[in-house]
């Protein structure tokens, strides 16, 4: 009777949360899948991704759709006849087309896996808005397989699959489609904010165990783009509310904390034994706290060893899941529990609590994002993630959320995509001489953008060209300018005075790309004078005069030695006499100046000489007027 009890009352919480809030939505693909063939069914629909196997977040797949010719196996619920009869023979890949009913959709997909194909859509049997295919609660038979489901999945309206159909049953041609997910999850900007809905119950079976070896799997990833910037995780927690007529009742005591606002069901399914929904609740609420006060230090991530140091050492398992135990492992971590306590408040008050109050709020959907009714659930860029919760599978989803080229490095390894530029560069510009590329390798592919090489700035469509632009642009490919070396000597077309273009140097003609020696001796452009003999040399000439005279280039004339060794001399001696005249004006100047600073402090000392008797006599007698120099003179 107990156990009876307990589980209607678990219904009654579920059901009035989903009344009170709203009506649950579904996270629907849109315009997801296309039609490529035949031409005449070519469009796009949307569809629903399975909430299990592995979707290819970021990319896309083109397939030959099948259905299987027998009418029992247009269910999928039990394994296909043959070794693998739907594994493809050509190079495109078989999508697999069933019909909803008879089983699990995790179970269509797994004996779809295994026959060898490498999707799987569900056509509905019924006309009605798209819903989430789910993997089941609890099954033993379920358990032993959707670990190993990594097949991607979808769930179709029945018109567009009837419409598939009638087509597979011409015959005439086959039909191809493309499943497209490079736009399920939105990718505007360098960072990518996502949540996980979680639980700190370990008691719930498989879902449970899901979910924790997912936080302990995925921890050094989350860790890792967290310090440094990448993304912005929030954890979040499912709570549901007690209805008032059963507020005060044992059920809701057990289950509920504020008076009954804020419960979760309890682990056993048993209010006797065991631990209660309360219990589960306070961890929840204890969870949220560590994030939040460790976010106000810069230290988020560190909700994540909490939580898996928490399933480790104080698991309900073993019977160690208590308020003792996880003060020890807030101690361990340096965190400061009174902070941590001031944030959960008091679960015994007639109050909202705070922290509490905001995940109810948030478990309604928004935008693109559905309610959340599915433990465990994660959001990426405010989208609901669909799919097998596995580390890998997750991390190609946020990888998918960040905008082209700003992918984080471990976004770019080889297990997560391909690099695209390795590939005939990807179709992009290329300077193989000098290894400078303006292909640029993306999770979603790759971009074609003019690089920035040791700080010089290439510009160009980043397909036919690239140039390079700015200060230092010289440094690199001699800026694609000309340039050559003859005799030690280096010659450039690039200056670093101009941030564009070329220009032959002096001594050279031609558009700065090709650039030829002029010979100024033969087109009389110097060494013109009389008496002189013109060699041209490479980037220059070389001009003699006669006898012993000295040219002279900006004049393009030949002068006496003799005649300049004189000039010299008469101008060290002028510039001799300038120098002793200067001299002397410096001595007379001193002297003069010297002889006036005297006279001028002897004059003011003689104002303060000692007055004779007579004038002293008259001072003070007129002590009390104003003392002027004229009574004094």
């Amino acid at each position: 009777m107990k156990m009876g009890f307990g589980r209607m009352m678990m219904m009654i919480l579920m059901v009035i949360w989903v009344m009170k809030e709203t009506e649950g939505r579904f996270v629907v693909e849109k315009s997801s899948i296309s039609v490529l063939s035949p031409i005449n069914l070519r469009s796009k629909h949307d569809a629903a991704i399975g909430n299990f196997g592995v979707p290819d977040y970021g990319g896309s797949m083109v397939g030959t759709v099948v259905y299987p010719q027998k009418p029992a196996s247009s269910f999928g619920c039990s394994q296909f006849e043959g070794d693998k009869p739907f594994k493809s023979k050509t190079s495109r890949p078989t999508i697999l087309l069933l019909d909803r009913g008879e089983c699990y959709f995790a179970l269509k997909a797994w004996n779809a896996q295994q026959a060898g194909a490498a999707a799987l859509i569900v056509v509905d049997t019924r006309d009605e808005p798209l819903i989430t295919m789910d993997s089941p609660e609890a099954s033993t038979t379920a358990d032993a397989f959707i670990e190993k489901l990594t097949i991607p999945s979808a769930l179709i309206q029945k018109p567009f699959g009837q419409s598939i159909k009638d087509a597979l049953q011409k015959g005439d041609q086959e039909v191809l489609l493309k499943l497209d997910w490079s736009e399920s999850v939105p990718h505007p900007d360098e960072r990518v904010e996502y949540e996980l809905w979680t639980n700190s119950n370990d008691e719930c079976g498989a879902r449970c165990d899901e979910q924790m070896n997912f936080i302990k799997n995925f921890k050094g990833h989350a860790q890792i783009l967290e310090k440094g910037g990448y993304t912005m995780f929030t954890p979040h927690y499912i709570t549901w509310y007690c209805p008032k007529p059963f507020v005060f009742s044992d059920q809701c005591k057990s289950q509920c904390i504020n008076h009954g606002r804020y419960c979760a069901p309890d682990p056993e399914q048993d209010f006797g034994e065991g631990y209660s929904g309360k219990d589960v609740v306070l961890e929840n609420l204890r969870q949220l706290c560590v994030h939040r006060v460790a976010n106000e230090t810069n230290r988020s991530w560190v909700w994540w060893d909490y939580v898996t140091d928490f399933h480790i050492r104080c698991s309900m398992k073993k019977q160690r899941y208590s308020i003792e135990c996880a003060e020890d492992v807030i101690k361990s971590l340096g965190l400061p529990s009174e902070k941590i306590q001031k944030c959960m408040g008091d679960p015994e008050a007639d109050v909202d609590n705070e922290v509490l109050k905001l995940e109810q709020d948030s478990q309604v959907g928004r935008g693109t994002r559905g309610d959340v009714t599915i433990l465990p659930t994660l959001v990426v860029n405010d989208v609901q993630y669909r799919g097998k919760l596995e580390r890998t599978a997750v991390l190609r989803a946020i990888c998918s959320g960040f905008k082209e080229t700003t992918d984080p490095p471990i976004c770019l390894s080889g297990d997560l995509e391909t690099n695209e530029c390795l590939e005939r560069n990807g179709g992009c510009w290329v300077d193989s001489q000098n290894g400078i590329s303006a292909c640029k390798d993306t999770f979603r592919g790759r971009v074609c953008e003019c690089p920035l090489v040791n700080g010089v700035q290439y510009q160009g469509d980043g397909y036919t060209f690239c140039k390079a632009v700015g200060p230092g642009r010289c440094t690199v490919n001699n800026g694609g300018c000309w340039s050559d070396t003859r005799d030690g000597k280096k010659f450039s077309a690039c200056s670093v005075n101009n941030v564009t273009g070329c220009s032959c140097p002096q001594g050279f003609r031609g558009d700065g790309h090709t650039c030829t020696d002029i010979d100024e001796c033969q087109e009389r452009l110097a060494c013109q004078c009389d008496g002189c003999t013109c060699k041209d040399t490479y980037g220059g000439y070389e001009c003699k005069c006669n006898g012993d005279k000295l040219y002279i280039a900006n004049q393009d004339t030949c002068i006496e030695r003799k005649a300049s060794k004189y000039a010299w001399f008469i101008s060290v001696l002028i510039l001799g006499v300038v120098a002793s005249a200067g001299l002397a004006g410096y001595i007379f100047y001193r002297y003069r100046l010297r002889a006036y600073m005297d006279t001028e402090i002897m004059a003011i000392m003689s104002q303060y000489m000692p007055l004779d008797n007579q004038h002293q006599s008259q001072v003070v007698t007129h002590e009390n007027e104003p003392l002027h120099q004229t009574s004094i003179a």
